[in-house]
């Protein structure tokens, strides 16, 4: 099962998302793995320490004698694996441009380790260039994270607009999942008027658990810890456990 976790606005959750669901699947037993395609690496760093990258998923996806078995670490979650990115990802655009097969990339990549995991999670930078696009062609799902604000929905008709092309021909088997709200002040009406409209906006698609502003969330990953080791009595420990257990339901 592949995940994508999209939004091309920036700030909105997406990378918290991905840690922290990741975490989440492994401490309920799932076998998991993080694929970091965003080339600012914050999910990598998360887990772990920059010298210890070596190959990357930028080798994985430009070089055909680069394994899995070459990219892929264990992180201090148990069944919890990743793919690290580096800077160098921000050039990929620039290698694969006129490349036949350039969407298709990370699918035919995964295709030979899917069988491992039970999820695999990708974590996508905030634009809808050729890295996202092959985020969503090797996808089964979408998850699409919502900061609740004035400008919340705007750009989401962009992201759903590719998402439709991708399903009109290189994967006709992508879905929405789930639109998650983030960064979320329950105690403002702005953010209760908000929250409705997104609502009238995705409907079913909107998941019960939405994610508090939390400056446990945002200390974590300088520790190198998702939140359930950082602080796994906090509402972010919380409403991700309940998250996790919204997506297996869905899935």
């Amino acid at each position: 099962m592949v995940i994508s976790i999209a939004n091309q606005k920036g700030g909105v959750g997406k990378t918290t998302t991905a840690i922290n669901l990741a975490a989440a699947l492994a401490l309920a037993g799932k076998k998991v793995l993080l694929i970091d395609i965003d080339p600012q690496g914050n999910s990598s760093i998360t887990f772990l320490k920059q010298e210890v990258i070596g190959k990357s998923i930028y080798e994985l996806l430009t070089e055909p004698e680069v394994l899995y078995e070459d990219v892929i670490y264990k992180t201090s979650v148990p069944d919890l694996e990743i793919v690290p990115a580096r800077i160098n990802l921000a050039k990929i655009e620039s290698k694969l441009i006129g490349e036949f097969d350039a969407p298709f990339r990370l699918k035919d990549r995964i295709e030979g380790v899917s069988k491992r995991y039970d999820f695999i999670i990708i974590d996508t930078p905030p634009t809808l260039g050729l890295i996202t696009v092959n985020a969503l062609v090797a996808s089964n799902y979408l998850i699409i994270t919502i900061q609740p604000s004035y400008f919340a929905l705007e750009g989401t008709d962009d992201l759903l607009e590719t998402v439709e092309k991708i399903k009109a021909r290189p994967n006709p088997n992508l879905q929405v999942l789930g639109v998650l709200i983030t960064l979320n002040d329950k105690r403002t009406t702005l953010g209760k008027d908000i929250n409705d409209q997104i609502k009238s906006v995705f409907g079913e698609k909107v998941f019960h658990t939405t994610i508090s502003k939390s400056v446990r969330l945002e200390e974590s990953p300088a520790y190198k810890e998702s939140i359930f080791s950082f602080a796994p009595n906090s509402s972010g420990a919380t409403e991700y456990a309940s998250l996790c257990q919204e997506v297996i339901q869905r899935v």
